[in-house]
């Protein structure tokens, strides 16, 4: 395994991190930017499961009168798109990739099934899972949880564009402290907004830790593989 810390990760991207500055869509240098950064956790020794966003073509309802569960599914549609670009960038670099959904698409990707996915895992294929859990009403965050306890995975790495959780929101407030860490209970009782609170019960139940900190920083998913001192604990 090299120096990693873990021999199976859950990774949850954001799909508005693939989206770099032209804020929507996918953006090919950054895709490219991301991929390398999971070669090289892979290169590690480490299994890795993927749970993507789909914010950067699909967020929420459009209009008050848009049904909650219509749009819901139109986001699960969205994560599709970015699990297909990214399993596209890694093949293309010679890494084996498999697309699993919850909703069943079998013309573009396999449905998910979890001794499937632990097949491909223990054969060393990166499993990205998309759709979300399949329902409304649950994010792609409780999707990366509900994966993360599913796969037996040893931590969840919570990619953000910020680089750990803080007390407050650090773009309205200047003062924000950066925590270290943080547990379960406290994490929900102050309402933080870094992940949302059915995860974190997920993560809490499961006993699964969750490392929050900033996709972009140099090397910082091998720097989070190998068990460094980055980001945000919650456990």
């Amino acid at each position: 395994m090299g120096n990693a810390k873990y021999k199976r990760v859950l990774i949850k991207l954001s799909g508005e991190a693939l989206a770099g500055d032209q804020g929507n869509g996918i953006d090919e240098k950054t895709l490219g930017k991301v991929v390398d950064q999971i070669i090289a956790v892979k290169n590690l020794g480490v299994e890795i499961g993927i749970v993507v966003g789909g914010g950067n073509f699909w967020r929420g309802r459009q209009g008050a009168e848009m049904d909650r569960t219509t749009a819901d599914h139109m986001g699960m549609l969205a994560t599709v798109l970015n699990a297909l670009a990214i399993q596209d960038a890694l093949e293309r670099k010679g890494v084996q990739t498999r697309v699993q959904t919850a909703l069943t698409i079998t013309r573009v990707a396999e449905p998910y099934i979890l001794r499937k996915a632990l097949s491909h895992l223990n054969k060393g294929r990166v499993v990205i899972f998309a759709c979300g859990t399949g329902n409304p009403y649950f994010t792609t965050d409780t999707a990366a949880a509900l994966r993360a306890a599913e796969i037996n995975a040893e931590m969840l790495l919570l990619a953000k564009n910020v680089d750990g959780i803080y007390d407050s929101d650090p773009k309205l407030n200047s003062a924000a402290k950066k925590l270290k860490e943080i547990s379960y209970r406290d994490f929900i009782a102050q309402g933080l907004k870094a992940m949302d609170t059915t995860a974190i019960t997920i993560c809490m139940e499961n006993n699964i830790p969750v490392l929050a900190f900033g996709l972009f920083e140099k090397d910082s998913l091998v720097r989070a593989a190998k068990g460094e001192d980055i980001g945000t604990i919650i456990n």
